[in-house]
C-alpha cells in the first residue's frame, strides 16, 4: 500500500482517507452499520467467533492492519471500527461520554448480527472496552485491554499521581477551547505523526503509516471529535454525571480479561495500569512487553498477536 500524502491545502475525505486495504495489499470489507443513533465504518475481515477491534488517540481502525491479518488466519472474524466522530463514522454534536460510547460498541456487535464479542481495545479504546463490559456484559464474550487501566485506576491516577498527571498533559492541555483542534490539523496534521513517534518505543512506526494517520485527523470535524471524550473525562469529574459514572463502574468485569501494557509506556504509566486486576471477577491475565512503547499492537505485531491469539484459543484463561 502507497500511504497518502498529507496535503493541508486539500481536505481529505474518509472515502479515500480511511477505506484502505491491508499490507500486502489484502483486501478488507468495508461497511457502514447502523447502532445506537448513528452509523458506523467497519472494516472486516474472515469468518468465525466476532473480535471487535477499538483504536485509541490519535488513531483509527487501520492501527489494527496487523492484528486483523492474524485473527483472520486463527479462525476469527476480526472487525475494527471508527469510534464515533473518527475515520469514516459519523461525526455527531454530542455523545462522547464513555456511557453513551460503550453503548455505540455493543450497539454494533449487535448490528454485526452477533450474540456477543471478544472486545479488543486499546487506549481510549480500551478504556471503553472497560466500560462496555461493565455496562452490557451479555454481550461481551472476553475483554482485551492495552495501554488504559480500569477507568476508576484512570481517575484515580489522574487525581493523585503526579508523575502519571505530568505524563498526561496532554489530556489537560485539551481543556482549552478551539486550540487543541487546530493544532491537530495544522502543517497537515504534522501533530499526530509527532505524538505517535513520541509516545513509542525505540521502534517508531515508519513514516508512510504516520502518514495515513495525519491524513485521517485532517477529515473535517475529526480533530473536535475525537478529543471531546478527554473533555468529558476531565471536566465531569465533579459533576453529577461523571461521580455517577464512576460510581456505576464500581461493579465487577466478570468476563475473561487479557491486559497488555508497554514498559515504556510515557504516556500511561505502568504503575497506573496495573493493579486494574482488582476490578475483574474472573480470569485476569497481566502481560508486561519489555521495551515497548505506547503502541505495542504496531510496535511489535508479531509478539502481541500471538499473545491475544493465544489467550483467546485458550479454553480456560487463568489468572
Amino acid at each position: 500500500m502507497t500511504a497518502p500524502t498529507p496535503d493541508s491545502s486539500v481536505p481529505p475525505t474518509a472515502a479515500t482517507a480511511v477505506r484502505l486495504d491491508l499490507p500486502g495489499a489484502r483486501p478488507v470489507m468495508h461497511r457502514d452499520v447502523a447502532a445506537n443513533g448513528a452509523r458506523f465504518h467497519v472494516a472486516e475481515l474472515g469468518d468465525g467467533p466476532l473480535v471487535l477491534l477499538l483504536h485509541g488517540f490519535p488513531q483509527f481502525w487501520w492501527t489494527w492492519r496487523h492484528q486483523m491479518a492474524a485473527l483472520a488466519d486463527a479462525g476469527y472474524r476480526a472487525v475494527a471500527m471508527d469510534l464515533r466522530g473518527v475515520g469514516g463514522s459519523d461525526r455527531t454534536p454530542r455523545g462522547y461520554d464513555p456511557a453513551n460510547l460503550a453503548l455505540d460498541i455493543t450497539g454494533v456487535v449487535r448490528s454485526l448480527g452477533e450474540p456477543d464479542a471478544a472486545l479488543v481495545g486499546h487506549d481510549l479504546g480500551g478504556y471503553l472496552a472497560w466500560t462496555a463490559a461493565v455496562m452490557r456484559p451479555k454481550l461481551v464474550r472476553r475483554l482485551v485491554v492495552s495501554s488504559m487501566p480500569h477507568p476508576r485506576r484512570w481517575r484515580s491516577a489522574m487525581l493523585s499521581d503526579f508523575g502519571q498527571t505530568r505524563a498526561s498533559s496532554h489530556i489537560w492541555g485539551f481543556q482549552r477551547p478551539f486550540v487543541p483542534e487546530r493544532q491537530l490539523v495544522a502543517d497537515g496534521g504534522a501533530l499526530v505523526g509527532e505524538l505517535i513517534r513520541d509516545w513509542s518505543g525505540p521502534r517508531p512506526p515508519e513514516d508512510e503509516d504516520l502518514a495515513v494517520y495525519r491524513r485521517a485527523m485532517c477529515i473535517p470535524s475529526t480533530a473536535h471529535c475525537s478529543i471531546e471524550p478527554y473533555r468529558w473525562m476531565m471536566r465531569s469529574m465533579a459533576r453529577p454525571d461523571g461521580i455517577q459514572f464512576n460510581r456505576r463502574m464500581k461493579r465487577p468485569v466478570r468476563v475473561p480479561t487479557l491486559h497488555l501494557h508497554g514498559s515504556l509506556d510515557p504516556v500511561m504509566r505502568t504503575r497506573s495500569a496495573a493493579g486494574s486486576g482488582e476490578y475483574v471477577e474472573a480470569p485476569y491475565r497481566w502481560r508486561l512487553f519489555d521495551g515497548l512503547g505506547h503502541f505495542p499492537h504496531e510496535e511489535d505485531p508479531v509478539a502481541f498477536s500471538s499473545e491475544l491469539v493465544n489467550w483467546l484459543k485458550d479454553p480456560e484463561p487463568d489468572r
